[in-house]
């Protein structure tokens, strides 16, 4: 029998969540991180070693999977788990973001959105229906209904376009993931919040989505381009009118600090390229905050990026080691450096989870930024 879709609120401390999503393909624990796979692989990344992080589940992407290798090539080779070793949980996103940031090679309507692929320049057509079909061909287990999102800065009339005509895509979406069969299959659809950086829409949006019968529900149009102070001021307008019982996915972000912000604001699941793009480019996230191995001062040191970090990789390799790896362009830099970025995500939320059972959030948030704050103890950074 398959394992049907559902969350457990375990602990909460003030507005911070801990729980457990169920999934065809696992439990996922909560406020979780998934790293992203965009082209069905974390870069860089062996999928048991994702795992052995702590991932309970990653993050693929709708609009490089259908034009390279094909939603249907996937769906004939057993589908997305099959495909690329990952018998755990994934959750997919709509296309939509992409569609976004390719605004000079698409054209948008009521309808949905027709684009001109960067790969080959062969023109597609992304609708709702289509969105929710290519994600049930992958077989992933957590699927986004198709959004619009807006850029930030924009106008009130922008902002509220969008959100609108998101709102009409959910809709659409969630009567094609039904007719799809996707409860049956113990799939979840989650609905996207937009309204921009304006109280008003945001509120709009949510609680119409909420009237709606989703899985969960994201929240979207942040981390894109607009200050911390405002995306945790939205998010926080945003979870006050979501359903409790059910999880909150906030797209794109972020820092581990925007991380923590965001757990303190009842966030259960966040996806972010951070950690593997800042380990591509030579740089470590530690307990002592950011360290970049480009740096001439870790050309002769010893000591590892941190003797009590979560892997070997940050317990046994020398700086001057990952320093000399990076500088030369060797793969196996940005393996290590990417590992280690992964790994500590993994550790930071675990801290957090086990904060909010014991209803210590706020000791232990404010425990994890002092050793931020103290810095580096090998060197100024």
């Amino acid at each position: 029998m398959t394992q049907r879709f559902s969350f457990e609120l375990l602990a909460g401390d003030g507005t911070a969540r801990r729980g457990r999503i169920q999934t065809p393909h696992g439990l996922v624990e909560t406020p979780a991180f998934m790293p992203v796979g965009t082209q069905a692989t974390v870069k860089t990344m062996l999928p048991e070693h994702v795992r052995e992080t702590g991932a309970d589940v990653v993050l693929g992407n709708v609009y490089h999977l259908m034009l390279r290798p094909g939603a249907e090539r996937i769906d004939r080779l057993g589908g997305l788990h099959r495909f690329m070793n990952w018998p755990h949980t994934i959750l997919t996103d709509s296309g939509g973001f992409q569609v976004m940031s390719l605004a000079a090679l698409r054209k948008l309507d009521n309808d949905g959105v027709t684009f001109k692929s960067h790969i080959d320049g062969s023109m597609h057509r992304l609708t709702p229906e289509r969105s929710v079909e290519i994600q049930g061909l992958l077989g992933s287990d957590i699927q986004m209904q198709l959004d619009e999102c807006v850029r930030l800065p924009a106008s009130r009339e922008e902002i509220a376009r969008g959100m609108r005509l998101s709102l009409d895509w959910a809709e659409r979406s969630r009567s094609e993931f039904e007719r799809r069969g996707g409860p049956e299959k113990g799939q979840g659809l989650f609905g996207i919040v937009q309204g921009g950086d304006d109280h008003a829409l945001r509120a709009e949006s949510a609680n119409a989505l909420a009237a709606m019968p989703f899985e969960g529900y994201s929240i979207g149009g942040l981390a894109v381009g607009e200050p911390q102070e405002v995306m945790f001021e939205m998010t926080a307008a945003v979870t006050a009118c979501l359903p409790t019982h059910k999880p909150r996915y906030l797209m794109g972000v972020g820092t581990p600090d925007d991380l923590i912000g965001s757990v303190e604001r009842g966030v259960d699941m966040f996806d972010c390229v951070m950690p593997t793009r800042a380990g591509r480019h030579g740089v470590a996230y530690t307990r002592f905050g950011k360290l970049n191995l480009k740096n001439a001062r870790h050309a002769e040191e010893i000591a590892p990026l941190d003797p009590e970090g979560p892997t070997e990789v940050s317990r046994s390799y020398s700086r001057a080691y990952l320093h000399h790896l990076i500088r030369a362009g060797e793969t196996l830099g940005a393996i290590l450096l990417t590992w280690n970025n992964i790994a500590y995500y993994q550790a930071l939320m675990r801290r957090l989870r086990a904060a909010i059972e014991a209803g210590g959030f706020a000791e232990e948030a404010a425990a994890i930024r002092a050793e931020w704050e103290r810095g580096d103890p090998v060197g100024a950074a």
